[in-house]
């Protein structure tokens, strides 16, 4: 417990901790600014067919829709952010040299690193639940409630109610996307130590992540397992019908992915002489 609180202390004790928190509220005040002087414009451009068959009653533009746009243009820039910021906890100490000191404590290697994955974790979660909270809050207060219009294969109307329930899980569940790539990072800083490398590696190991979502694997098995297709599970909350069965299995394998890379950090840092 004593570790765990220090990493806590450490964590929120480092200026680029609230650098990340900073550039989050950047990037998700372009996204809303961008919405209010542009949005209807995007809506008239997807509807643009469609309004000279229906009528359209109500204000499509509406806080629903915002967060929806905050969710789709977050998944990269997220996990980018937690990935420098997780990384930095074990690279700044190899690069300072306090680890040696730390180490040399009766500290058992393995519950050190832990202590650190377990913070990077809660770091990523809190990260994600400032993000839902800001996003539902300025979204719904500068443009109010109302139905929720989204583009897969065809147009879909969610009413308020079920768009709101839609949109929080989708946050809940795509945490877990981003839980794993804090994990990858802190798992390449055991292996590279250095900050500027390992930033390079976990940014590399992103864009390849998302380059490969598009991609089709030619086997339904291997576009199952494979784990960057499970990053865009929160996606199958847009859907029509929400498939459960398929939200749960993409999530149980993520997790397996997760504490698999967790493992091979642990075992990596306890074999590693410091």
């Amino acid at each position: 417990m004593h570790i765990f609180s220090m990493e806590i202390f450490k964590l929120f004790r480092q200026r680029r901790t609230y650098y990340a928190i900073l550039a989050l509220f950047i990037i998700e005040g372009i996204v809303i600014l961008s919405a209010y002087y542009q949005g209807a414009d995007i809506i008239d451009i997807v509807l643009a067919n469609l309004k000279d068959t229906f009528f359209f009653q109500g204000n499509l533009l509406n806080g629903n829709l915002i967060v929806y746009f905050i969710l789709n243009s977050f998944w990269f820039h997220v996990p980018l952010l937690c990935m420098i910021i997780v990384s930095g906890m074990l690279t700044t100490e190899f690069e300072e040299k306090t680890i040696e000191t730390v180490l040399m404590q009766p500290v058992i290697k393995w519950k050190y690193l832990l202590a650190k994955y377990v913070v990077a974790i809660i770091f990523t979660m809190f990260l994600v639940f400032i993000l839902a909270l800001t996003s539902f809050l300025f979204s719904y207060t500068i443009f109010g409630t109302g139905d929720l219009v989204v583009y897969t294969n065809g147009l879909t109307f969610f009413e308020h109610e079920d768009a709101s329930y839609r949109l929080i899980c989708a946050f809940f569940f795509g945490s877990l996307s981003l839980v794993f790539f804090s994990v990858v990072s802190l798992t390449l800083a055991v292996l590279l130590k250095e900050s500027f490398k390992t930033w390079i590696v976990a940014a590399l190991f992103l864009i390849v992540s998302t380059v490969l979502l598009k991609i089709d694997l030619g086997s339904d098995l291997w576009n199952q397992l494979a784990y960057f297709k499970l990053n865009n599970t929160w996606q199958y909350f847009f859907d029509p019908t929400i498939n459960w069965t398929a939200i749960g299995v993409n999530s149980i394998i993520l997790i397996g992915y997760t504490l698999a890379t967790m493992c091979l950090g642990l075992l990596l840092f306890q074999k590693k002489d410091i």
